[in-house]
C-alpha cells in the first residue's frame, strides 16, 4: 500500500507531520479527517534508492501459527481485540509483537483487519490480505484465517521441498565457481614470467592470452566488480518490485525453458485453490475471480483473470474467457468447463490444484536431475579451459624443440 507524509493541523491550532498508508490521497485526507485532523500537506512518501530493513523476518511457520491462533480464539467467541491483545503478549518474535500491536490499535481506531494488516506488506502477502479480507466482507472470517494458515503451510512445503532440491546444485555451483576463481586469481599469475618468455619466444595460444588477461583484470578490479555485481542485484530487485518490472519478469517467467512451465502451473494451482475455496464459502463468483486474481503470483495470469471476470460479469461462463488467454492448460480448462455444467465446479477447483501440484513435484524433481549434470558439465569446462590454458603453450614449446 503506498505511504504518505502529510502535515496538519489539530483542533488546537498545534501542526503535526506524519506517514500513513492509504490506498489513494483522498482516503489519506479522510483517515485524518475522522482523526480530528485538519490536513494542510498531503504528499506520496519519497522512497529511497537502496532500503535498507533491519527487522527479523516473520517466518511462515510462525505466521501461519499465529492466523491459527487467532482463528481459534475467535471461533471459540473471544472478540478480535481482546484475541490481539492475548496473541501479541505471547508473541516471542519482536517485530511480530510490534506488528500485532499496532494492528489492534488500528482497528481499535475504525480499521477493518485487511486493511490494517495491509500496512504491513513486509508480514502479510497480498494472499493473506486478499483471503482475509474476503472472510471479513463474507461473514466467515474464522475459517479465512485457518484457510490462509494452511495455504502459507502448504507454500512453505513445497518452498522447503524446493531448498532440498537445489542444495546439492547450489554446492556444485558455489564450490565450482570458488575453484575456478582461486585458479584464475591466485595460481594463474605465478606462470606469468614463464608466458612472458615463451611469448618473446613465439606467439602464445588464444586461450593463454584470454586467461592471462581474465586473471589480470579480476586481479586488480575484482573488487569493483564484485561491488557492480551486488549494487546491480539490488537495482534489479528494486526494478522487479515495481509494477512495470513485475509484469515484464513475469511474462519472462513463464516463458523459461524447464522452470517456466513450473512457475505457470504453480501459479495456476494457487488460483483454482483459492478460487474454489472462496466459492465453497459462498463468495459470489466476480468477487471470488477478483480476489484469487490477486493471489496467483503472477501478474500476467492476474491479468488475464481479471479480463476473464470482466466477460464473465457479460454473460459468459468461466472456461471461455480462460481459455481465450492461452495460460491456462487446455485439460485443466476441459475440467472446469464440464464442473460449470455439473454445478460442482468449487469441489472439482481443489481436485485440480492438487494434481497440479502433484504435477509440480514431479517436473520439480526433473528439473533437479537435469540442473546436477548440466552443473558438472559448466563447472568442468571451466577447470578443463584453465589448465588447458595453462599447458598449452607448454606442449608447443616441447613439440618445437623436438
Amino acid at each position: 500500500m503506498p505511504e504518505f507524509t502529510y502535515i496538519a493541523r489539530t483542533i488546537s491550532g498545534q501542526d503535526v507531520k506524519g506517514l500513513i498508508s492509504a490506498d489513494s490521497r483522498s482516503d489519506v485526507m479522510a483517515l485524518l479527517n475522522q482523526r480530528s485532523l485538519f490536513p494542510m500537506n498531503v504528499s506520496p512518501a519519497k522512497q529511497p534508492l537502496l532500503k535498507f530493513s533491519f527487522n527479523r523476518a516473520v517466518k511462515a511457520e510462525l505466521l501461519a501459527s499465529t492466523l491459527t491462533q487467532l482463528s481459534d480464539l475467535l471461533t471459540n467467541g473471544v472478540p478480535l481485540l481482546q484475541a490481539l491483545d492475548l496473541i501479541a503478549q505471547q508473541a516471542t518474535h519482536d517485530h511480530l509483537k510490534e506488528v500485532l500491536t499496532d494492528v489492534r490499535s488500528q482497528i481499535a481506531e475504525g480499521k477493518q483487519l485487511h486493511e490494517a494488516m495491509g500496512a504491513h506488506r513486509d508480514v502479510f502477502s497480498d494472499l493473506t490480505l486478499s483471503i482475509i479480507r474476503a472472510g471479513t466482507e463474507g461473514a466467515f472470517l474464522e475459517a479465512a484465517l485457518q484457510q490462509t494458515a494452511e495455504f502459507l503451510e502448504r507454500q512453505e512445503e513445497l518452498r522447503a521441498k524446493v531448498k532440498g532440491a537445489m542444495t546439492y546444485p547450489a554446492f556444485l555451483a558455489a564450490a565450482g565457481s570458488t575453484v575456478t576463481l582461486v585458479l584464475i586469481v591466485f595460481f594463474v599469475p605465478k606462470f606469468s614470467e614463464l608466458f612472458a618468455q615463451l611469448e618473446r619466444q613465439g606467439k602464445l595460444p588464444m586461450p593463454t592470452v584470454l586467461l592471462l588477461w581474465l586473471s589480470d583484470f579480476l586481479g586488480r578490479f575484482g573488487i569493483f566488480v564484485a561491488m557492480a555485481v551486488a549494487g546491480g542485484i539490488m537495482l534489479l530487485r528494486r526494478w522487479a518490485r515495481s509494477p512495470g518490472g513485475k509484469h515484464k519478469l513475469d511474462t519472462v517467467k513463464t516463458k523459461v525453458p524447464v522452470f517456466g512451465p513450473i512457475i505457470l502451473n504453480s501459479a495456476v494451482s494457487r488460483f483454482c485453490r483459492i478460487l474454489g475455496t472462496l466459492l465453497r464459502n459462498g463468495v459470489p463468483m466476480l468477487k471470488a475471480m477478483e480476489i484469487s486474481s490477486d493471489s496467483s503470483g503472477n501478474v500476467v495470469l492476474g491479468d488475464a483473470i481479471r479480463k476473464s471476470a470482466e466477460n464473465i460479469s457479460a454473460g459468459e461462463s468461466l472456461s471461455t474467457p480462460l481459455t481465450k488467454c492461452g495460460l491456462i492448460p487446455a485439460n485443466i480448462m476441459a475440467m472446469i468447463s464440464i464442473a460449470e455444467e455439473a454445478n460442482n465446479l468449487e469441489r472439482v477447483l481443489g481436485n485440480v490444484a492438487d494434481g497440479i501440484d502433484k504435477k509440480v513435484a514431479r517436473q520439480l524433481d526433473t528439473m533437479v536431475r537435469l540442473i546436477e549434470p548440466a552443473l558438472l558439465m559448466v563447472m568442468g569446462g571451466a577447470v578443463l579451459f584453465v589448465i588447458v590454458a595453462l599447458l598449452l603453450p607448454v606442449f608447443e614449446m616441447s613439440t618445437s624443440m623436438s
